[in-house]
């Protein structure tokens, strides 16, 4: 025990501690002084650390303990007020025990955190370059960050969830910092933080897109790890969490000791007001703690048998995250903290949902994935959780990891399928016509058989992981050198096409059919059924050079570059998003059933798939043929669905057409399927849309579409 710590407990001597109660777990702040709560089972002792701003601290030892929680009572402690915990007990790796107070810990349901690890050797448990078996006891609090006691109390005024239906939901998936570093309106002291998302011009930019969700990547407490800081890089994405309860420090402009809560509520207040849902990325898979050689900040030194999912030699972890570790998902303390950390971002900072990274670890209770896991029936009766909008990343990196389409009746889910087919598609490789039927109608052969509707398939192209829209137009090969890894990280099967030329050109045909790729792809994505997903800055073709993992890349690289007099692909994607708005035929909450409707008063089927020559498909054909070019009949006047009262649900119909070969192809349209068709979107011109005026044609007439390019028509219902 060093001298410091010494000095420490005998200044303890005057705190006035009462028992305080075992629930809830974390510092709660009454009015009037702070109750402390923290689960340890291995645990012989525990001290709470209240840390002064001169680098001193005042420790006094918990002493009340209910069912492994030890729990206290500070009166006077208030909002502001750092901490941390010390926890003396067993040290002995070879039964995975790491105890060892001269840590300082950060609370795992601390609400607020402040400051950041600079990544002293004091850090680590163990003695690092020397042993892994010998614990280091040298002091870490003066290198360390720090939990907050926050005040709970805001005025959420008349705020109220949007709870947008998923049939009229589009999701954006951005940053905070990313969305708003580089934004012209927004002041330079602001930009990056959460206050930025709430500046009128970054939510009017949503607004005007058609977005109802934004989906933000990690806001929970994270850091950067040891390796990537000595490299000059830091973890830009923010999927290395050590606190499940704390909005990202580094996001708050109004300060870290727990005024980061404070603006992010307001954030989440102001969109509200917008009528746009706040998504978290959530990742309760894995820690930030790493490896069985990672540093000791929190779970690993309170309890890491009770947290962690050991192997069978307990000095090391399962890993079926890629991050060196994996929650216990058995284990009714982890289970508790997240069901606690889910209700928190649900109740008192009113987000509308969570994306669930790497989701099928949260369904190993063992080895295998079990849909049927506790988790997952936990998720199912929480009166809160359950009401929200759950999305899960439906693999992990684990064996049998794979698990589209196997969560359960009330989970969304990426829908990895849609993104590959619909990038063979425009790629030129060609598809069956049966996978291309799967994909634009919502995935029935993934979601119909355990009772799910097409909502449960979120659509999307590109995201967060991978190449931009633009990227993936202009790029054969990934370019990831500046990550420090000799170009060997991300993915290297991307589906991906340059359209004639790697990288940067001023060839006018490439550049031309690049953009007309960008606008075959957004609008593939607005006439999907299904939910779509945008990410954020695609909408003007936003550009990583070729870096297909820029997970390390907090710089001009990543973030969005607005652009300064608006973009084409702004303009068209906002039209693809409004007609897809206007028409319940792109958005239904309920399968196709591919023949005639019953009460619809119509003969046609509810869809179609013609050849080129107007010819309808037999169904020999989608199993048997890769096709490159088609043509969907969209039957509005065959909705089975009602309307929210009950109303029949009418709507214009649609033919799309579809060519993805790199020749022109003449189409006819299909006779019989109604008269007075309107050229609504043509993707080969450069503004993408037309006025009501554009072209009209009639059934049997003949119209010849350009390379990589779509058509829609319309007709109205009579």
């Amino acid at each position: 025990m060093t001298a410091l710590r010494k000095a420490c407990r005998k200044g303890a001597r005057g705190v006035q501690v009462w028992p305080g109660e075992a629930y809830p777990l974390g510092a709660t702040y009454d009015g009037t002084g702070t109750n402390f709560a923290i689960f340890s089972e291995a645990a012989y002792r525990v001290e709470l650390c209240l840390l002064h701003d001169d680098g001193s601290e005042t420790a006094v030892e918990i002493r009340e303990a209910d069912a492994f929680v030890r729990h206290c009572y500070v009166p006077g402690v208030s909002p502001g007020q750092r901490y941390g915990f010390r926890v003396h007990g067993p040290w002995d790796p070879f039964r995975g025990v790491y105890c060892n107070p001269a840590k300082l810990l950060l609370d795992p349901y601390a609400k607020a955190v402040s400051g950041t690890p600079d990544w002293h050797p004091s850090l680590f448990g163990h003695q690092v370059g020397l042993s892994r078996y010998r614990r280091d006891d040298t002091d870490s609090a003066p290198h360390m960050m720090a939990s907050v006691v926050v005040n709970p109390y805001f005025d959420w005024g008349d705020d109220r969830l949007p709870r947008t239906q998923y049939h009229r939901t589009v999701f954006y998936e951005a940053h905070v910092k990313g969305l708003t570093m580089r934004h012209p309106e927004v002041s330079k002291e602001l930009r990056g933080s959460y206050a930025a998302l709430a500046h009128p011009a970054v939510i009017g930019h949503l607004a005007e897109l058609g977005v109802t969700a934004l989906e933000l990547m990690p806001v929970h407490q994270s850091f950067s790890d040891v390796r990537l800081v000595g490299m000059g890089l830091k973890d830009y994405w923010g999927y290395n969490t050590i606190g499940f309860f704390a909005p990202h420090n580094a996001y708050a402009s109004w300060g870290d000791r727990g005024q980061q809560v404070l603006e992010f509520k307001s954030a989440v207040r102001a969109l509200h007001q917008a009528g746009i849902e706040v998504i978290l990325d959530v990742v309760y898979n894995h820690t930030a703690e790493g490896g069985h050689l990672g540093p000791t900040l929190c779970f690993r030194g309170i309890d890491n048998a009770s947290y962690y999912r050991l192997a069978d030699d307990p000095r090391y972890y399962v890993d079926t995250t890629g991050a060196g570790n994996a929650l216990l998902m058995r284990s009714p303390h982890v289970l508790q903290m997240i069901m606690d950390s889910l209700r928190y971002w649900a109740t008192e900072m009113h987000v509308d949902g969570f994306r669930f990274n790497l989701a099928a670890t949260l369904a190993r209770q063992f080895h295998e994935v079990d849909r049927l896991s506790s988790f997952f029936d936990l998720v199912q009766q929480d009166p809160v959780v359950s009401r929200v909008k759950l999305i899960a990343e439906p693999w992990d990196v684990g064996e049998g990891g794979y698990q589209v389409g196997n969560f359960p009746p009330l989970w969304a889910e990426w829908n990895r399928e849609y993104r590959d087919t619909v990038r063979d598609l425009w790629q030129g490789k060609g598809v069956t016509p049966a996978a291309l039927i799967d994909r634009l109608t919502g995935s029935a052969d993934i979601y119909q058989a355990d009772g799910r509707r097409p909502l449960a398939s979120i659509n999307f192209v590109t995201c967060h992981d991978g190449f931009t829209l633009h990227d993936l137009v202009s790029y054969d090969e990934r370019h990831n050198a500046a990550n420090g890894d000799g170009n060997q990280d991300g993915e290297s099967r991307n589906r991906s096409w340059n359209c004639g030329d790697e990288g940067d050109t001023d060839d006018p045909d490439v550049l031309a059919l690049r953009a007309r790729q960008m606008r075959n792809f957004i609008a593939t994505l607005m006439l999907s059924q299904g939910v779509p997903l945008l990410s954020h800055g695609d909408e003007f073709g936003r550009t990583q050079h070729g870096n297909n993992n820029a997970h390390c890349q907090d710089s001009e690289l990543s973030w969005v570059q607005w652009p300064e007099d608006g973009h084409p692909l702004l303009d068209f994607t906002r039209l693809m998003v409004r007609l897809r708005r206007d028409h319940p035929v792109f958005r239904r909450r309920r399968f196709f059933h591919g023949r005639p409707v019953q009460g619809a008063h119509d003969e046609l089927s509810d869809i179609m798939w013609f050849r080129p020559t107007g010819e309808e498909m037999k169904h020999h054909e989608w199993d048997s043929v890769q096709v490159q070019a088609l043509t969907v009949f969209l039957n509005g006047n065959a909705i089975s669905e009602p309307g929210a009262r009950g109303e029949r649900i009418i709507d214009d119909s649609f033919l799309l057409m579809f060519n993805a070969s790199s020749e022109p192809v003449q189409f006819v349209l299909p006779v019989n399927h109604g008269r007075r068709w309107q050229v609504v979107v043509d993707t080969a011109r450069a503004e993408g849309g037309l006025s009501a005026r554009g072209p009209k044609a009639e059934g049997g007439e003949r119209l010849t579409l350009i390379d990589h390019s779509l058509l829609i028509l319309q007709r109205p219902t009579a």
